[in-house]
């Protein structure tokens, strides 16, 4: 006679474990202790087994039994209930391993290995580890688009478009590389390619007309702060290098007798050693704030400590000090104004783009500008920082004029 919730509810053992058939194998055990727990007993290719299917009342009446008709289903179909069972167990433990965390992690590995740039490697580590933190211990192949989704349109509503644009990027990345180590079947960032806000393009702020820029010039010479944040801007305004790297200059890095700065591969996005050659202005510049490290390694190390590098924001903090709004002048836009007024002047676009470290496209070409323009590189960088003098002058005589 098949069980029902008053039998079992009243069911109790008082020696020894008691059996309550429901039918077609399956039956309640009740223990001493009054523990009831569900077991399934069937044959298989001649044998007998008995599976267990989980403790009442957690799983009730109605659940053991959709279980039994499950086991009885696979027995039909030739299939033994305990090894899927077991096999079901491993297939859990591996996704629990195969998070989405885990996975990540091995991707940011993967782009060490490939030598991908430290600054790459680092934002996409503040992507994958910070922003997709509520991802980190779900098993990557259960992710949902609308999980992600969530995460995304939380970014978003702070302002930050291309930061949530970045993120299903990278997170995409990550996916993609899960797939391919068949650790998941599909990529759920896929569906939200159109799901986002396009990010608004903000262009970074530059001066680039002549004599503001040697009106900056000569603000940044007259400056009385901590020297290297001087120098910093200095040699940010000649070498048409990026903030970061002139942060980080190491005195090993520099060559004055070929007059030379090579910027190591792993600072450069393009994955490769960029020589920048040094002006005579630029030499004097170092020579002046050499004696600063004398004690390390970094040439503008910060106030604090010989063994940093001035902050992040240092630079843009000091123009702030100095007038210049952050609508007005940021560090990076000495990039800007150089290439602006190199182009307009009639340089050649190619050599200020090699001088820029922009990376060309096309393999070939490439290779052949770096190997050909160093001369022109060389030539122009001295005409810059003669151009620059030249500004600064122009504004000097107009102050006095004045």
């Amino acid at each position: 006679m098949p069980l029902n919730q008053f039998t079992i509810d009243k069911a109790a053992a008082k020696h020894k474990a008691l059996k309550l058939a429901d039918g077609d194998g399956l039956h309640l055990l009740v223990k001493p202790d009054g523990a009831k727990l569900w077991r399934f007993r069937y044959r298989f290719a001649g044998r007998e087994n008995t599976l267990s299917f989980g403790r009442f009342p957690a799983v009730t009446l109605a659940k053991a039994r959709t279980m039994r008709e499950d086991a009885r289903r696979l027995l039909t179909e030739g299939k033994d209930p305990s090894v899927k069972k077991k096999l079901d167990k491993i297939a859990a433990a591996t996704a629990a391993q195969n998070t989405f965390g885990a996975v990540a992690a091995e991707y940011i590995e993967n782009l060490k290995a490939n030598g991908a740039a430290e600054t790459t490697i680092s934002k996409n580590r503040w992507l994958l580890e910070d922003l997709a933190a509520p991802l980190a211990k779900r098993p990557i192949a259960d992710i949902a688009p609308a999980e992600i989704l969530h995460i995304l349109k939380r970014i978003e509503k702070t302002g930050r478009r291309e930061t949530a644009r970045r993120l299903r990027g990278i997170m995409g990345s990550v996916f993609r590389h899960a797939i391919l180590t068949l650790r998941a079947t599909n990529d759920p960032t896929f569906p939200l390619q159109r799901a986002l806000l396009k990010p608004i393009v903000t262009h970074r702020a530059a001066i680039t007309d002549e004599v503001q820029l040697g009106h900056l010039m000569v603000t940044i010479n007259e400056y009385d702060g901590w020297p290297t944040i001087r120098a910093a801007l200095q040699l940010l305004a000649h070498t048409m290098t990026r903030p970061g790297d002139v942060r980080h200059m190491r005195r090993s890095e520099i060559n004055f007798d070929k007059a030379v700065w090579r910027i190591p591969a792993e600072r450069m996005k393009m994955r490769r050693p960029h020589d920048v050659p040094l002006s005579k202005q630029v030499i004097a510049i170092l020579k002046d704030v050499w004696p600063i490290s004398e004690n390390g390694d970094l040439v503008l190390p910060s106030i604090r400590s010989v063994k940093k590098p001035l902050s992040d924001n240092a630079m843009n903090s000091a123009l702030r000090r100095m007038g210049y709004a952050k609508d007005q002048m940021m560090a990076h836009g000495f990039r800007s104004a150089a290439s602006t007024i190199l182009n307009e002047r009639g340089y050649n676009p190619d050599v200020i783009e090699a001088a820029l470290a922009h990376q060309h496209e096309n393999e070939i070409r490439r290779a052949y500008n770096r190997a050909t323009y160093w001369p022109e590189r060389v030539k122009l960088l001295q005409e810059w920082a003669d151009l620059l003098d030249e500004f600064r002058a122009r504004s000097l005589k107009s102050k006095r004029a004045a």
